[in-house]
């Protein structure tokens, strides 16, 4: 059996650690054996097939393997529960101050808020921002 053969077969079992653990690892010793396969089959020796498998799988490793585990590591782009309403705009139901508070609609719902500033007040039909949550209470300016 021709030698790039035996180096597809090897990128295909390391495939398979791959989809199982989901470690980036494997995909990039699985293109360095595809990276073999294809100097085996270009008529490429023995010794020049696993320098370039050992090549680049290192490569990946070093320049690649930095930039996958930041993106895992980053999680979705975007933002859900209490963080999501901050910097969202309301509309003053009751009139809010910086003392008791009063009541904001806020995407849909009803909250409690208060003002940031105690200076500050709010009446019925005006738009706030939403700067924190504090509990069940929004903080608004």
């Amino acid at each position: 059996m021709d030698s790039w053969i035996w180096w597809l077969l090897l990128a295909v079992a390391l495939g398979i650690p791959l989809v199982v653990t989901a470690m980036p690892e494997f995909a990039m010793f699985a293109i360095g054996a595809g990276a073999a396969a294809l100097t085996a089959g270009l008529g490429g020796g023995t010794v020049p097939q696993f320098l370039v498998f050992v090549a680049v799988s290192a490569a990946l490793l070093v320049f690649v393997r930095p930039i996958a585990y930041r993106q895992l590591k980053k999680g979705p782009g975007y933002r859900t529960g209490v963080e999501a309403l901050t910097g969202a705009t309301a509309v003053v139901q009751e009139t809010v101050d910086g003392g008791e508070g009063g009541r904001i609609k806020l995407n849909g719902e009803i909250w409690s808020a208060r003002a940031l500033h105690p200076g500050s007040v709010f009446e019925p039909g005006q738009q706030v921002d939403v700067v924190e949550i504090q509990g069940a209470t929004a903080l608004v300016v």
